[in-house]
């Protein structure tokens, strides 16, 4: 599937849509994805800033879309874990922006070249309208080379 599908599919799929999350942006690499959330009657909390379960959603699944797309099928990549901490109240629009570079992908790849799991950790801020962080989620993901793509031992 490509970047411009996968966004168009995902920005109706329930848990989004009816959360008021939005891809805005996938490149054609899936090294990049940007992702909004906007405060609404429907995702704000008892104080009117945005509920948590909301912000925390918001950034759900998008290292591992991202890294099943770059590194090909011959992978296994599953979300192991994941923490928040919220640092200031949300407000308005907020922002995640995802991000994956060369030297990351070269890592996971020697990494897993024998067969081994590697958990990988990523954090990425979640930052209002003005450029501070309301919140830090922390994830580690889990990727393994499928037996069949493994390198056959000496």
């Amino acid at each position: 599937m490509n970047a411009r599908t996968l966004r168009l599919l995902i920005n109706w799929w329930p848990p989004f849509l009816l959360t008021g999350i939005h891809a805005t942006r996938i490149t054609p690499d899936f090294h990049e994805v940007d992702v909004e959330l906007r405060l609404r009657w429907y995702n704000r909390n008892y104080v009117g800033t945005h509920f948590g379960g909301s912000l925390f959603a918001m950034t759900d699944a998008w290292y591992m879309l991202m890294l099943m797309h770059t590194l090909g099928g011959d992978y296994y990549v599953w979300d192991q874990s994941a923490s928040i901490d919220f640092l200031a109240p949300g407000r308005g629009i907020v922002t995640a922006r995802f991000r994956l570079d060369a030297a990351t992908l070269d890592d996971i790849r020697a990494h897993t070249a024998d067969g081994d799991k590697y958990l990988p950790q990523f954090c990425v801020d979640i930052i209002d309208s003005q450029g501070e962080v309301i919140a830090r989620v922390n994830k580690t993901l889990y990727v393994r080379k499928k037996p069949k793509a493994r390198d056959a031992p000496p």
